[in-house]
């Protein structure tokens, strides 16, 4: 019997349930201290009365509490810091690709993922000329040199790449990326934490696929600690991505007269990518010794025009106000625009899955609502608002 397998278990179910600690821990007859130490795995021998009672709460076999973990190997994880969720994410995420891969096998939808010619087109071509190679890319995926990229979790599902997002309240950590070998893989997993702007969730889908298409050779879920020229291959490549070379060149040539300031959140709201990758790619044609110049003099810029510091996560004048005002009539006109809103980064694939298998057959609404992380009720919710 392993705590860790328990204490991930534990998690999973009880959110699954959508029952908070301290009603899993009253309705259970333990302790909210001692229930919450076999959550964080802080106990070395559970009672077995204990895990029956909780298991019984749950609704669940008890051997579902028991079971052992499904794992990754093929993996990119990194974090700026040492992360504590870290093996939780890894258990949730294993779970996620194991029960997407059932629903593919019993809905005979499978995509086939075409990222090994690309794979290869970067190790025979493309290892010195990032720009290119990320042209390359988009071209395989069908997108012209003059596109914005207006629904990144759609473009990546239709090649067979899966995404997931999840909340994980820590901006040392973007996001990772499961390589092609492992079942259900390759897959895109992006830290939405509400702190982070949509542009930063955006942003870091395409450095992941960056990794996938350039770096598959280094993944392993045992490291841990980034590649530093890995990391800014995958950066430039998402900022190429994002940002072709002759349309950001044209639309940066367009706006010489605005200054530095208007000129980046012109840029950015055209190609819905965040101010810094767009003085990113300016800082990339400029001398080394001067690109530090060019951050100093938009902050400062910034800070002159409204009487305030940018902050690390600030991302001020998003897509078109006029988009946002539609939305949200009670903003009023004139203040600040939104920012990209969540819609802009959202995966629907699985969701399109789980309503097949239902409406198939194939799956009870029970494990529906277990494949969705979504509790029964609300399951029952989303079936009802479902149309035709």
């Amino acid at each position: 019997m392993s705590i860790e397998h328990i204490s991930i278990n534990l998690r999973r179910l009880r959110k699954e349930s959508g029952i908070s600690q301290a009603e899993l821990a009253e309705a259970s007859g333990l302790s909210l201290s001692g229930y919450r130490k076999l959550e964080l795995a802080k106990t070395e021998s559970p009672r077995p009365e204990s895990l029956k009672s909780i298991a019984r709460v749950l609704g669940v076999p008890l051997q579902e509490l028991l079971m052992p973990v499904a794992s990754l190997e093929q993996v990119r994880f990194r974090s700026l810091r040492r992360l504590k969720s870290r093996g939780q994410i890894l258990a949730d995420v294993a779970v996620w690709l194991q029960d997407f891969a059932d629903l593919e096998d019993l809905t005979g939808e499978r995509p086939p993922h075409a990222l090994e010619p690309l794979w290869k087109a970067y190790h025979q071509h493309g290892a010195e000329d990032i720009p290119s190679y990320a042209q390359r890319v988009r071209s395989a995926f069908h997108l012209n040199d003059r596109e914005p990229v207006h629904d990144i979790c759609g473009l990546l599902e239709a090649r067979g790449i899966k995404v997931r997002s999840v909340s994980v309240p820590n901006d040392a950590f973007m996001g990772l990326s499961v390589g092609t070998e492992e079942r259900g893989g390759p897959a895109i997993v992006v830290n939405t934490w509400e702190r982070l702007p949509v542009e930063t969730w955006i942003f870091s889908a395409v450095h992941e696929l960056g990794h996938l298409l350039m770096h598959l050779g280094a993944y392993d879920v045992a490291a841990s600690e980034e590649d530093a020229d890995q990391e800014r291959e995958a950066d430039r490549f998402a900022s190429h991505f994002l940002m072709p070379e002759a349309a950001f060149r044209r639309e940066w040539d367009e706006t010489a007269g605005l200054s530095l300031l208007d000129r980046v959140f012109k840029v950015k709201r055209v190609f819905r990518v965040s101010w810094r990758t767009v003085l990113f790619r300016v800082a990339e044609s400029m001398p080394e010794a001067s690109r530090g110049g060019l951050w100093a003099r938009f902050n400062a810029e910034y800070k002159r025009q409204r009487s305030r510091s940018l902050l690390k996560h600030d991302e001020p004048s998003g897509i078109d106000a006029e988009v946002y005002h539609s939305l949200y009539s009670e903003r009023p006109v004139g203040e600040e625009p939104f920012g990209m809103d969540a819609y802009d980064f959202k995966e629907d694939r699985l969701a399109r899955l789980v309503r097949r298998g239902l409406e198939d057959g194939l799956i009870s609404l029970s494990r529906g609502s277990e494949i969705l992380n979504l509790p029964l009720m609300e399951m029952r919710e989303l079936t009802r608002s479902w149309m035709s």
